[in-house]
């Protein structure tokens, strides 16, 4: 398993470790290693998960690449299954959250009896997992350590975090990418749930950075059974990190102050994988090819190193 990296590269400017991903920086470039690591309400999670880079990395190119005619993107290069290689853009300090459907920390909020989740309004009566009339954009501030916030639209503009003409810019590109996102979805026979989205400047213009509809940024649920499901009241079948978050819940642990992390046993692990795999192979429509752990350190430092000197 790949737990973490510890690479020195030629013109390397700075390193930082992020929950799941080592980045390395460079004048113009960022180099992005996606690890094992897992995290669930913000806290990382004692044990990596096999394959889980791997599949993160390689569903956000996918998705990435198909995207790129709605906003320009950050992504150069995919040199190796855990790495991806891109421009150095200035990030917005929010993540822009969109929501389909009525769930996960959204549900949570409405079921607790508030009907305004970062400044919109729902409507009543709804269940979980309900579909919502429209998209809508739910910010969320972006902590280098602890929790995300939610905040409003008009608290990010009056706070002065992004200015009104760029926060337009993201509404429409977030909105764009969430209806692309959903179309990709429906042809794979899944629903497009919820979905983060991360931009960032780049000579003045605006990029899309970091991972798109992952299941560690995103929600789906199969549309096959959707609507019996919802008739029924009964939970629908998903793919996304939130059946993590659910076994975590279930064993006593939300990331709050005193609570500990329930054991991750073999099966667990396995589990965990095996959700990802189907993840990949459903959304994307190709088949996972397990890249080997045997030399996988050496071989990502030379893919990375390769590039360097090719574009230098």
């Amino acid at each position: 398993m790949l737990s973490q990296t510890h690479f020195q590269f030629p013109h390397q400017q700075n390193f930082y470790r992020g929950k799941v991903r080592d980045v390395y920086h460079f004048a113009d470039h960022l180099v992005v290693v996606a690890s094992d690591r897992i995290s669930a309400f913000d806290v990382v999670l004692p044990k990596p998960i096999p394959y889980k880079g791997q599949v993160l990395n390689l569903i956000a190119a996918h998705f990435l690449q198909a995207t790129a005619q709605i906003v320009p993107n950050w992504l150069e290069a995919v040199p190796h299954a855990n790495v991806s290689i891109g421009k150095k853009c200035e990030p917005f300090a929010v993540e822009m959250v969109v929501r389909g459907y009525l769930a996960g920390h959204a549900w949570r909020e409405y079921k607790a009896g508030r009907r305004t989740v970062c400044g919109v309004a729902l409507p009543e009566g709804l269940k979980e997992n309900d579909r919502l009339p429209q998209p809508i954009i739910t910010p969320t501030t972006k902590a280098h350590e602890g929790h995300d916030e939610d905040i409003s639209r008009e608290e990010i503009i009056h706070r002065g975090i992004v200015n009104e003409t760029d926060y337009q810019e993201l509404e429409k590109y977030a909105l764009a990418l969430f209806a692309e996102g959903t179309r990709m979805a429906a042809e794979r026979g899944l629903i497009l749930v919820d979905t983060k989205y991360e931009f960032g400047k780049h000579e003045g213009q605006v990029y899309l950075i970091d991972e798109i509809h992952t299941p560690d940024s995103s929600r789906y649920f199969y549309a096959e059974g959707y609507a019996e499901r919802q008739a029924k009241g009964e939970a629908q079948r998903q793919l996304s990190k939130e059946f993590v978050r659910q076994w975590l819940m279930d064993n006593g642990f939300q990331g709050k102050e005193g609570q500990q992390i329930p054991e991750m046993t073999e099966e667990v692990i396995a589990n965990i994988t095996a959700r990802y795999i189907e993840l990949y192979e459903k959304v994307t429509g190709k088949t996972f090819v397990k890249q080997p752990y045997e030399h996988i350190l050496t071989e990502i430092e030379q893919s990375i190193h390769n590039y360097l000197v090719q574009t230098a």
